[in-house]
């Protein structure tokens, strides 16, 4: 659609974020089924000896796992309709609340589609930039949104139902199951594995103290390193986008370790991962995280597909630093998530 250019309001401006939801009621339980749910994501992936265990350690967690109402105040008329019937859909909405330049509140700092096909024998996560300048929809009280903004204003205005309505209206893909994770928690789960290989792809020095440099080539990582690589991208000519490319680095490497390190395989160890973890997760409430482990248990980190929402680059409205969708070829490429199109997701996706 042609591009309408009008004022948009900064994104820290107070009536923005001081009244937004809260995604979820947090109940107080013992530390380590309150970190479970990660955990077992991870495993879920690796695969393996991990799902005999993983599947003990989820029948006694599963009611104590955080849940969130995603999809109650998303009118069901608006919702695309499933075209490919057992292909599934995953919004998973990350913050980092330790983040030293987060001041945006509510609102959410990465925003990935996962998609998994029909056959389970892959999956594609998708990135969509969180400065994507979308419409999104009037929230439920009828208060916020209705107009033009950054894709996560969504949350900030309307909590998770507001960011699933908007989402979908964006890529008119039906979401199924949403999870919403703290990813500074990954820290935890690094240092577990005992740090992971990251290939850095150019020397720069952090913007954060301590101000570390991280060095051209492959650069061993511990949590807290693998978080500040993460958060950076004032240092790369293409900003954001460069901040996903490192959180899809991080991502990867994790599952790499997890296979690598023998975590799946000794108990010992799983059990000190489980714990050792401080992830705050929720999700909707009929995801079952045994069927997912089941799920997606031969999937491994060499067939997940990091991608990202097709776009034009970077520009300004008002005062705000936004990204531009390309729309034509964002719904090309949305269509074929739609229809479980694998070969044409990965060919447009590029």
């Amino acid at each position: 659609m042609p591009f309408r250019r009008q004022h948009a309001e900064p994104e820290t401006q107070s009536h923005d974020i001081q009244d937004a939801p809260k995604p979820a009621d947090k109940r107080r339980r013992p530390r380590w089924q309150r970190v479970a749910l990660i955990t077992f994501l991870v495993l879920a992936l690796v695969g393996g000896g991990g799902l005999i265990a993983g599947a003990l350690y989820l029948r006694s967690v599963e009611s104590d796992i955080d849940r969130v109402d995603a999809f109650q105040d998303v009118p069901e008329e608006s919702r695309p309709q499933t075209v490919a019937k057992g292909a599934m859909n995953i919004l998973i909405l990350g913050s980092d609340s330790r983040d030293p330049e987060r001041t945006s509140g509510s609102r959410t700092d990465t925003i990935i589609l996962a998609h998994l096909p029909e056959d389970r024998s892959a999956a594609q996560l998708i990135s969509i930039p969180r400065d994507t300048w979308v419409s999104v929809p009037r929230s439920k009280d009828g208060s916020r949104g209705g107009r033009d903004a950054k894709i996560n204003a969504a949350y900030a205005w309307g909590g998770v139902p507001l960011m699933v309505q908007t989402v979908e209206k964006f890529t008119s893909a039906r979401i199924d199951h949403v999870m919403i994770i703290d990813f500074a928690g990954f820290k935890e789960i690094i240092d577990a594995l005992g740090g992971i290989e990251v290939d850095v792809e150019k020397s720069f020095t952090s913007i954060h103290p301590p101000y570390r440099t991280f060095n051209q080539g492959i650069q061993r990582m511990d949590g807290e390193a693998a978080l500040d690589y993460s958060r950076q991208r004032k240092q790369f000519a293409d900003g954001d986008f460069a901040r996903i490319r490192h959180q899809q680095q991080v991502i990867r490497a994790i599952l790499d370790k997890a296979v690598s390190g023998g975590i799946v395989t000794n108990p010992g160890r799983l059990n000190s991962f489980v714990r050792a973890s401080s992830n705050s997760v929720s999700v909707d409430e009929k995801m079952s995280m045994l069927d997912m482990a089941t799920d997606m248990r031969n999937l491994r980190s060499g067939n997940l597909t990091f991608l990202t929402s097709p776009t034009k680059g970077t520009g300004r409205v008002g005062g705000e630093s936004v990204v531009f969708a390309n729309t034509d070829k964002a719904k090309a490429f949305y269509d074929a998530v739609r229809r479980d199109a694998v070969p044409e997701i990965l060919s447009l996706g590029k």
